[in-house]
């Protein structure tokens, strides 16, 4: 898996001055779309198309600074149509415009290229279950947070903070099915993993597909196959690292891809730094299912 992604970095990078095909990589990595641009945005910590903004204006940066080319000709060589729109990518990047990059001494940001490689230091068995589970309904109430990929997220507690006990009695009594008890459910509004990025994080239970409560909002998931990863450690480290080494390591060594659906999140709250015992659900399938024979 890794060595595949490593050469769609290559093939990417040899064509910086076109417009990237993602449904093109995807394929030559051997896996959905969707779930490549998730993996490349858990494993680099940006979204692709970020990256290869980056990249494009890194070499970019080069040619402004020599001078050789004209502006323009610049801007156009990197599949940019107009100067300002190229103005504008540059910008976003380095911080000032392309002509003020001419100037001596101008400071500007460079971003290597990514490569992914396994690396090995100390790592432990992942405990883990297939689980094939029919169409179901999240019921609870929902809130929109930003990422947080180390310590606590404040929106996210906050969240759990504004919900009464009579909510939470009324959240247990539609309890109906696995994972059991309150959990959390994170949907994802992009393929971005950046600190920071937005989801609707849900509090609530699962239920049938018909349960239904007026003073509770409902997420419909249909049926499909979901990993199931037991997980004990400080809260919220230990989560927020098992969450990275299913796409830094499960995903490249296992035959399954990420699909798309909430992934689920079933903890018992403790104080920050504390044990607890946690199970992450994360909705895959078959590596190759979404392939056309």
């Amino acid at each position: 898996m890794l060595e595949r992604l490593n050469q769609v970095l290559d093939d990417l990078e040899a064509r910086l001055d076109q417009e990237a095909d993602v449904a093109e990589a995807a394929q030559v990595a051997g896996v959905s779309e969707y779930h490549f641009r998730r993996l490349f945005s858990a494993l680099a910590g940006m979204p692709l198309p970020v990256y290869l903004r980056r990249r494009k204006m890194t070499l970019a940066a080069a040619e402004v600074v020599a001078g050789e080319r004209t502006l323009l000709d610049v801007a156009v060589r990197y599949g940019y149509g107009s100067g300002e729109a190229f103005a504008r990518a540059f910008r976003s990047v380095h911080g000032i415009g392309p002509s003020e990059a001419r100037l001596t001494g101008a400071l500007l940001t460079a971003q290597p290229r990514v490569s992914f490689r396994v690396v090995v230091e100390g790592s432990a068995a992942m405990r883990y279950r297939i689980v094939e589970k029919e169409a179901f309904r999240v019921v609870g109430r929902k809130a929109r947070v930003p990422l947080v990929h180390e310590g606590d997220n404040a929106a996210a507690g906050a969240h759990l903070e504004s919900l009464d006990a009579r909510t939470i009695v009324r959240m247990k009594k539609l309890a109906d099915g696995e994972p059991e008890g309150v959990l959390s459910a994170a949907v994802y509004l992009t393929d971005s993993r950046e600190e920071g990025a937005e989801a609707d994080y849900w509090i609530g239970v699962v239920t049938g597909p018909e349960t239904a409560d007026d003073e509770l909002d409902a997420l419909d998931v249909p049926a499909g196959t979901w990993a199931v990863f037991d997980n004990d450690g400080p809260y919220p480290t230990a989560l927020q690292e098992l969450w990275r080494d299913v796409f830094a390591q499960w995903f490249p060594s296992n035959p399954y891809t990420s699909r798309p659906g909430p992934e689920l999140l079933l903890t018992k709250p403790v104080e920050l730094g504390e044990e607890t015992h946690s199970q992450l659900w994360i909705p895959v399938e078959r590596s190759g299912a979404h392939v056309a024979v």
